[in-house]
């Protein structure tokens, strides 16, 4: 058994002040903790022990400074750990400008998101960015303050307050790979701070760059090519995966990560619950590779979320990899890391496969995929998705493809093709994002209305209800969070005149980012509106899911194959009784034998989304219509 040493002197002094059963809860909480933080830093850092006595008493002033009711909300989550795995919970996203103007005024429009049955409320880049571009909020600033048009820190502690008492947690993007260039570390190092300097990568010419760029993929080919940026100040050249006014952070660097875990504090004790660890998987740089997903990242989210459980357990990491599915797995902790890294994170393949299965009508491929995974730790859960407030990649595995008769590239380039509406038949109206006609990878933008027909042209809008509802009856019944993209539970075609806002002109994402105003939200109470039938579908699938204990992230996914092409079967089984979700992914009447219903362990079988009894033909089949969504218990 390893034993936790001796508190620093500092740590001590920083805790000496505290009640006695504060000092034995954060005494505690070390024992139980220092391992996983000394495993991580010792993987990583030279001099480890000193690395993790800094760690400890960063830790130890943020329990320090921790509000009453933050405490207390600590010990609440430590009795019921699976808080964030029940079926009740539900999320949303969206910008707080684009949602309620001001944190304050979001705080006043809290009733529709009640409505809609959230429990989970993530805040878009909030912290003080740059001027200029920002990348919609992902080139911070300081980390410290609230952006001045949405509020102060005060705004954003009373916010998160406010959200407690409705029973909805606090969501907020954490960037770790890059900083604004006009970051107070940055201008530090452009200056000619030693210390300042190695917090970032910097190489007096092209040699190192482009040694590492052989194998880089760009992220932005249209509007940012390259990895790296010509610093005229420094005459050197800067790593900038993302823009060239977002520079790269060293975490290979101990002081990189000191300062993110005292970030991590502050956050914390304003109220935030879930830190979505920004662009996470490119943390590490490695030549050779394409300095994605290296080991060092889940090393790294390890320390990070050992420091925060000293002080503060009730926040969870949310790990932002949209990464393919070989590579998915690990955010939630594989081997040495399971239990230990990220408390969610997002399941793009199953984004990306519920799209492939609407475009084809087939499932098989979807059904190798995601029976593939293996099941997630037991600490750990997804975020669900129909979209995200960014573009949509095609990450489709070139084995997975093969396996199936198909081609990667001939895959991804059809369901470019169908979602900007290029393919014969489409119904989709989505805009291609980043064209990379080295790879022919195109990614696409568009609200999920836009993308199943509810789309400015209203090309199909009676599948569109359809399909809208089946695909968030998907994400909803899988393991994990689903999380409705602002805008969605209006049936929102997209904002018309997202170019001829200042700076989005050349960034097509902010298509499907549209503003929410208090008409949109009032028109969902009107009869017959898209807003009103949209909203209390989503709605109504929150409400069932809620009341559904099988549906609690820690019962197990199962994915039957013996069955149509056309249908996705889920199956989800807990000690409370048996779920089978039935997903008819054509336009047309699908047959299922009511016999395999049973053979399924559903003996008295109803389904509940609906609320109808299955009634079979005298060939003992039940009939889905096209894109139904059917829940059976």
């Amino acid at each position: 058994m390893v034993v936790a040493p001796a508190h620093s002197a500092a740590t001590l002094e920083i805790l000496a002040g505290l009640p006695a059963h504060r000092r034995e809860t954060f005494q505690l909480r070390y024992e139980l903790w220092w391992p996983d933080l000394h495993d991580a830093v010792t993987t990583i850092y030279q001099e480890p022990d000193v690395v993790v006595s800094r760690l400890v008493e960063v830790a130890a002033r943020g329990f320090a400074q921790r509000p009453p009711e933050l405490h207390r909300l600590d010990e609440l989550r430590l009795l019921r750990p699976d808080w964030f795995q029940r079926p009740d919970m539900f999320g949303y996203a969206c910008y707080v400008d684009r949602y309620g103007d001001t944190l304050t005024g979001l705080g006043q429009r809290l009733d529709h998101l009640a409505d809609l049955g959230v429990t989970y409320l993530h805040l878009m880049p909030l912290l003080a960015t740059r001027p200029g571009d920002n990348d919609g909020g992902y080139a911070v600033m300081d980390y410290r303050s609230v952006r001045p048009d949405l509020g102060t820190n005060e705004d954003l502690s009373a916010l998160a307050r406010t959200l407690r008492e409705r029973d909805i947690s606090l969501v907020v993007d954490l960037v770790v790979n890059h900083v604004a260039r006009e970051h107070e570390w940055a201008e530090k190092a452009r200056s000619g701070d030693h210390k300042f300097r190695d917090y970032f990568l910097i190489y007096p010419d092209r040699s190192t760059p482009d040694s590492f760029e052989r194998t880089l993929p760009e992220v932005f080919p249209d509007f940012a090519p390259g990895s790296f940026t010509f610093d005229d100040h420094m005459g050197e050249w800067v790593w900038t995966t993302f823009n060239e006014w977002q520079w790269d952070l060293n975490w290979a660097n101990p002081n990189v990560l000191l300062e993110f875990a005292d970030i991590v504090m502050h956050l914390a004790n304003l109220g935030v619950e879930v830190l979505r660890l920004d662009a996470i998987a490119f943390l590490w740089k490695r030549l050779g590779t394409n300095c994605q997903n290296q080991p060092e990242v889940h090393a790294i989210t390890q320390a990070l979320r050992a420091t925060a459980r000293l002080a503060a357990p009730a926040v969870l990491f949310k790990a932002e990899a949209i990464v393919g599915p070989r590579d998915l797995m690990p955010y939630l902790g594989l081997g040495q890391h399971t239990g230990r890294v990220s408390d969610i994170a997002y399941h793009n393949s199953l984004m990306v496969q519920v799209w492939s299965m609407l475009a084809t009508g087939s499932t098989a491929l979807a059904r190798h995929v995601l029976a593939s995974l293996p099941p997630t730790p037991p600490s750990g859960t997804w975020v669900t998705y129909v979209r995200s407030h960014d573009d949509i990649g095609w990450a489709i595995d070139d084995g997975d493809a093969t396996a199936l008769g198909l081609t990667g590239a001939g895959h991804r380039h059809f369901l470019a093709e169908w979602y900007s509406g290029a393919f014969d038949g489409s119904w989709a109206e989505g805009l291609v994002f980043q064209y990379n006609e080295k790879t022919d990878d195109r990614r696409i933008s568009g609200t999920a209305a836009a993308l199943t027909g509810l789309g400015p042209s209203r090309l199909d809008p009676d599948g569109a209800f359809a399909r809208i509802f089946l695909t968030h009856a998907v994400i909803s019944v899988w393991g994990g969070i689903p999380v409705v993209w602002s805008g969605d539970e209006l049936g929102s075609p997209g904002d018309a005149e997202w170019a001829a806002e200042p700076r989005h002109g050349d960034d097509n994402r902010w298509v499907h980012r549209p503003r929410i105003t208090d008409e949109d939200r009032a028109r969902r109470l009107i009869a017959g509106t898209d807003e009103q039938r949209v909203f209390d579908g989503i709605a109504r699938i929150a409400r069932v899911r809620a009341g559904l204990p099988m549906l609690h992230a820690e019962a197990p996914v199962d994915l039957p194959t013996d069955f149509d092409d056309g249908l996705l079967v889920v199956r989800r089984r807990h000690p409370s009784g048996t779920l089978v979700a039935l997903f008819n992914m054509t336009a047309e009447h699908r047959p299922f034998p009511y016999s395999h219903v049973l053979d399924l362990g559903i003996e008295h079988p109803r389904e509940v989304l609906a609320q109808h009894d299955l009634m079979a033909d005298e060939f003992g089949s039940v009939w889905m219509p096209p894109y139904a969504a059917w829940w059976i218990i």
